[in-house]
């Protein structure tokens, strides 16, 4: 009798388990990855993999994809794999892609700035956005290479010049600021980090991160202190070169930028597929500031950008922030779309 019940339970979660992953599963979408030999590509490649929503998995970089994608190829789960490389097969890897993310370029290092990466990745990014522009123009073009308040702009030019541009699908992934603030509030205040949500606005580099800490969910308690805030706020800021620094010469951000890379294409993919409410900050086309480009919370829908739900109401402190930062974010944004033109 005992052994009957056991049996009808573990049958009973089969099936429940089925149904999931046949209803996660239900979708075919190909996701391209540009740069998915790289610090944050391989990374990232192996979280997509990971992905019972995504059926094929477009690897390109200018060097060892065939080998990433042949490792990948070897895990059990749902996405097949295959690896393109060289410029003459980037045509090809990105055909039929519903979703492109572009975490190509070079790394920053200890003393180098965002801005002190452009000249080379901003290169490498219109290449590879002239591409996406031609083969696949509906797709979902998520930039994550840095300095993001520069390449997303330079995307926008590209995708304008072919006469395929849509406001709704160029995205700056800055979701690994928000990775932060949640990391960092959670652990200030004892909070659960599972369920703290911290919005953060502006862009994506030191003075253009504005998290919005009075906007926190759970709130910080009414007596935090206004010196441990401020200094929570340089942190989150500056957790982009606490990175470089600790790595002392061997890299940046990496693992980080894939887990919230991940998180932002998984939250775009259940929007993409009908799922209600999904909502995540990115640097996207915005008349919230005098800024042509800023980062908000964003409702996603089906065709990228539903609607753009602005910074709420801001205290005197996150005010300033925006004050103090806008400028830098206007030099980046005119940086970027010089560079284009």
């Amino acid at each position: 009798m005992i052994r009957s019940l056991v049996s009808r339970r573990c049958l009973a979660n089969a099936a429940r388990l089925t149904r999931q992953l046949s209803t996660s599963s239900s979708h075919n979408t190909k996701v391209a990855v540009l740069g998915a030999s790289g610090g944050i590509g391989q990374p990232l490649s192996l979280l997509l993999k990971n992905n019972p929503g995504i059926s094929q998995l477009a690897l390109y970089d200018i060097a060892h994809t065939p080998g990433v994608a042949a490792d990948l190829s070897h895990i059990n789960t749902r996405a097949s794999v295959e690896g393109f490389l060289g410029p003459d097969s980037l045509g090809e890897c990105l055909e039929g892609s519903q979703m492109v993310l572009i975490p190509a370029g070079v790394p920053r290092k200890p003393g180098m700035t965002r801005d002190d990466l452009f000249n080379t990745n901003a290169g490498i990014v219109r290449d590879l956005c002239k591409a996406a522009a031609t083969y696949c123009p509906d797709a979902m073009i998520c930039i994550i290479t840095n300095p993001v308040n520069s390449t997303v702009p330079i995307a926008t030019e590209v995708f304008k010049k072919a006469g395929v541009y849509d406001p709704n699908r160029i995205f700056g992934v800055t979701t690994l600021d928000v990775v932060r603030s949640n990391t960092f509030v959670a652990d200030a205040i004892g909070a659960d980090v599972g369920n703290t949500n911290v919005p953060v606005i502006g862009g994506h580099a030191g003075v253009t991160i504005m998290p919005l800490l009075s906007q926190a969910t759970p709130s910080l308690p009414a007596d935090f202190p206004q010196d441990k805030l401020e200094a929570l706020t340089v942190r989150i800021q500056n957790a982009g070169t606490e990175v470089v620094n600790a790595k002392a010469g061997a890299g940046s951000a990496t693992l980080s930028m894939a887990f919230a890379a991940a998180k932002f294409a998984q939250s775009l993919l259940d929007a993409i597929n009908g799922k209600e409410g999904v909502v995540e900050c990115a640097f996207v086309r915005s008349d919230v500031t005098k800024a042509q480009y800023f980062a908000t919370p964003i409702l996603l829908g089906r065709n990228g950008v539903e609607r753009n739900l602005g910074m709420g109401k801001l205290n005197d402190f996150e005010q300033k922030l925006v004050e103090e930062g806008l400028p830098e974010l206007l030099g980046s944004i005119e940086k970027g779309e010089k560079f284009a033109a």
